[in-house]
């Protein structure tokens, strides 16, 4: 008789688990009966568990919040034009906290170009359909409402190892009584502290004060220490990223009315008139960009500080800082991050109040740049000190050579 074994060593085929089974008794299932809810539904207690999509709760979440301020705001009109107008951005702040400073600093982020001494508006091309208007504004009452009128955006400078001063106050009442643009805040001069604790004490005693007198949540900005003269990249890139990203809210007065900040000037009057009269009458021609409502022809302009006059001819010009094409690209070309500033002397060319200064790079420019002619009587012709009748009239005429 022949016997035949088979056995298995458990290394084939794995036993097969048993399948969960709900319950179908018990105190539990009964309570869930009564209720209507299955066994395999989510748990009872809904409180308990987070939602699934940061995602979509955050969406909804804003589109709730945005149907509650638009019951409380009336939906204001944007009215700028298709190629918009650069926004201007105001730069304020005490005496010596470093406002020339942050201006080179980012004109330098946009555009790679050093503007030394910011003498007036700078305008720089600050995205694909972006332009910046940086402007300073002096500690004065009259200069600060004068650009509390025009102003987009603020950048208010403080001094951290000083404080808030007397001036920021009076700003800030300026700028909520036309209208309250965006205000951003930046703190310098943190390089002044020696320890972590204090300097951490100082930041969150002024943020809060900040927050204080413009909103809850204000924007507010750090830079400390200088290299070569400008501020940490790292620093004025971020600050530069997040005003080009900042949406204004228009201003229903601004949208209504023309107004011009004006780029540069020339007085067109006779030059004889003036030296006869200094107190006459003068023709001058201002340029800059027209914002808000169109300007009409042979109207009345109010000129700040000076009061109303009538407008003679008003013209258009060409862009003189205009905005890259429409191709799609991720970021600008060198060529493409313009900078208009005639008051700086920016590109070689400054204008001043009667004239026009061209900087043709000094008495050293052409040294090191030497054109030897091709022809040697041209070459002759070029050393010559001295006129033909010079020559003639020093010249002697000898018959005899003596040895």
């Amino acid at each position: 008789a022949i016997v035949t074994c088979s056995w298995s060593t458990g290394m084939d085929e794995a036993p097969k688990a048993k399948s969960h089974r709900n319950k179908q008794a018990g105190p539990k299932a009964v309570k869930k009966k009564r209720k209507g809810i299955k066994n395999d539904s989510k748990p009872g207690n809904q409180k308990a568990f987070t939602f699934k999509s940061a995602v979509r709760a955050a969406r909804s979440t804003r589109r709730t919040l945005d149907k509650q301020s638009k019951k409380h705001h009336i939906p204001v009109v944007d009215r700028r034009p298709r190629e918009p107008p650069p926004a201007v951005v105001m730069v304020a702040g005490p005496p010596r906290v470093g406002k020339s400073t942050l201006i080179s600093s980012l004109v330098k982020n946009y555009t790679r170009q050093n503007v030394v001494d910011a003498k007036g508006p700078v305008t720089v091309v600050s995205g694909k359909k972006q332009r910046l208007t940086l402007i300073e504004c002096s500690n004065d009452l009259s200069c600060m409402m004068d650009l509390a009128k025009v102003a987009d955006l603020v950048l208010l400078l403080v001094d951290a190892s000083f404080g808030f001063e007397m001036e920021t106050f009076e700003l800030l009442n300026i700028l909520q009584t036309h209208g309250f643009p965006k205000v951003i805040g930046v703190l310098t001069h943190l390089d002044m502290f020696k320890h972590t604790k204090s300097l951490k004490k100082t930041k969150k005693r002024l943020k809060q004060r900040f927050w204080t007198e413009v909103y809850q949540g204000a924007k507010l900005f750090y830079l400390s220490g200088l290299v070569h003269g400008y501020y940490s990249k790292t620093d004025v890139h971020n600050l530069a990223r997040f005003i080009s990203v900042t949406k204004y809210r228009p201003m229903e007065w601004r949208s209504s009315h023309p107004y011009v900040l004006v780029d540069r000037l020339e007085d067109l009057t006779n030059r004889d008139v003036i030296r006869h009269d200094p107190n006459c009458d003068r023709t001058i021609s201002l340029y800059g960009f027209v914002r808000g409502a169109p300007i009409k022809h042979k109207c009345t302009v109010h000129i700040a500080g000076c009061g109303d006059y009538p407008l003679q001819e008003v013209s258009v010009l060409d862009n003189p800082c205009p905005l890259p094409g429409q191709e799609k690209k991720r970021s600008l070309d060198d060529r493409e991050k313009l900078v208009y500033a005639p008051m700086s002397g920016v590109g070689g060319v400054l204008y001043d109040k009667d004239a026009v200064y061209i900087d043709l790079g000094g008495s050293h420019a052409g040294r090191g740049v030497t054109e030897e002619p091709a022809n040697q009587m041209v070459s002759q012709l070029h050393s010559t000190q001295g006129t033909m009748d010079t020559k003639l009239q020093y010249s002697v005429v000898e018959l005899l050579k003596v040895s």
